[in-house]
């Protein structure tokens, strides 16, 4: 079979479907594809809440910031759906804390700590900064938005096909898949954990971590906003996040750091062990949530995080193939841009300029900027 559309979008995770939603109610003519079948674990999308904050500690990530708000609000317009629930943030860090935004501010008066996040044990001589802008992502559900949206301005999302092949040609880009062959004006690879695989060329970017994350059941007062908000703990073993449960979709934590993992096996599920420890910090952070790894956990998952050495995206097309858009590495911290990655990636494929993404651009990366970053730094 062979046919032809505007975009071929391969990797239907958040960022893959928000692309294929943005360019399609663009008009442009879109094809979707994912490996597996629609609903699948394999990736970094499963799952039903994720973080959204402001703080960050480089003002480069600022404007990209504003616009996922922005995005979110729009979505939530179109969809008539609630997708963020803004409950507030604490970040904390042992040492000077470097993350700043809009509206973000350090707090050093404990009495306040406890009045913005009485449910929350700011760990002795840490230091916090407070974001209000902070929340939580509905994170299936806007999934679902980004890929019912797509599929009503037109786009194709065909589950369970794979890309096999591309190359680039005069005009556009020609992709074998395991179904059919596609030529396209612009190909966009959201792939992943299968970045390095989409790419070789950049392939030695990217480093591929088993996460686990628990969920507790919901219901939990002190779990709940204006009680307990959106927070992180960074500890030198790795980055501790906990989710509020903010709309009924219980209390989640889990720990920026895990083992090297290969994405074409299925991740291994939370042992019992993994699942302990996670309930033993929660409890610890948030004293007074019941945190019994028999009763209390509703969800133990893994997921694969695609990281750089500075945690920071790769955006932008190649520049020996500028018709391909790379949309990539998402080191964790990806999700709650999802609108506004998206929106960047049909930007790209109709040509126009996002200097604005230079930060996170293949240019900068193939050109050796990267420089080894402060832990946790994004």
């Amino acid at each position: 079979m062979s046919a032809e559309a505007d975009v071929l979008v391969v990797g239907l995770g958040i960022h893959g479907s928000a692309a294929a939603y943005e360019l399609a109610r663009g008009g442009a003519a879109v094809v979707g594809i994912d490996q597996f079948p629609e609903g699948h674990r394999r990736g970094s999308s499963h799952g039903t809440t994720r973080m959204i904050r402001r703080a960050y500690p480089n003002p480069a990530w600022n404007d990209l910031v504003a616009r996922a708000y922005a995005g979110w609000e729009r979505w939530e317009r179109a969809s008539g759906q609630a997708l963020v629930h803004r409950t507030g943030g604490l970040y904390t860090t042992a040492t000077a804390s470097t993350l700043e935004g809009p509206g973000c501010a350090p707090v050093d008066d404990p009495d306040r700590l406890r009045r913005l996040m009485p449910a929350f044990a700011v760990p002795e001589g840490y230091r916090a900064v407070y974001d209000p802008s902070a929340g939580v992502v509905a994170a299936g559900r806007a999934l679902a938005v980004a890929r019912a949206g797509a599929r009503a301005a037109g786009a194709e999302l065909a589950f369970g096909e794979a890309m096999l092949d591309w190359s680039a040609t005069g005009t556009g880009c020609l992709v074998e898949t395991s179904k059919r062959r596609l030529r396209v004006r612009s190909l966009v690879l959201a792939t992943g954990a299968w970045a390095g695989r989409a790419v070789p060329r950049l392939a030695p970017l990217f480093e591929v971590w088993r996460i686990v994350t628990v969920t507790l059941r919901p219901g939990q007062e002190v779990a709940r906003p204006p009680r307990l908000g959106a927070f992180s703990v960074d500890r030198p073993e790795g980055l501790v996040f906990g989710i509020p449960d903010a709309a009924g979709d219980g209390f989640k934590a889990g720990i920026d750091a895990g083992e090297v993992w290969d994405p074409d096996r299925p991740p291994a599920p939370p042992t019992r062990a993994e699942v302990a420890e996670l309930c033993r910090l929660m409890s610890g952070y948030v004293p007074g949530a019941r945190t019994d790894p028999e009763r209390d956990v509703v969800e133990a998952a893994a997921c694969l995080y695609t990281m750089t050495a500075d945690r920071r995206f790769v955006l932008g097309r190649l520049p020996w193939a500028p018709r391909v858009v790379v949309a990539a590495a998402c080191s964790g911290h990806g999700f709650k841009f999802g609108p506004a990655v998206g929106e960047a990636v049909a930007d790209l494929c109709r040509g126009e300029e996002r200097r604005d993404l230079d930060f996170i651009g293949v240019d900068r990366r193939l050109a050796g900027h990267d420089r080894v970053p402060q832990r946790g730094e994004p």
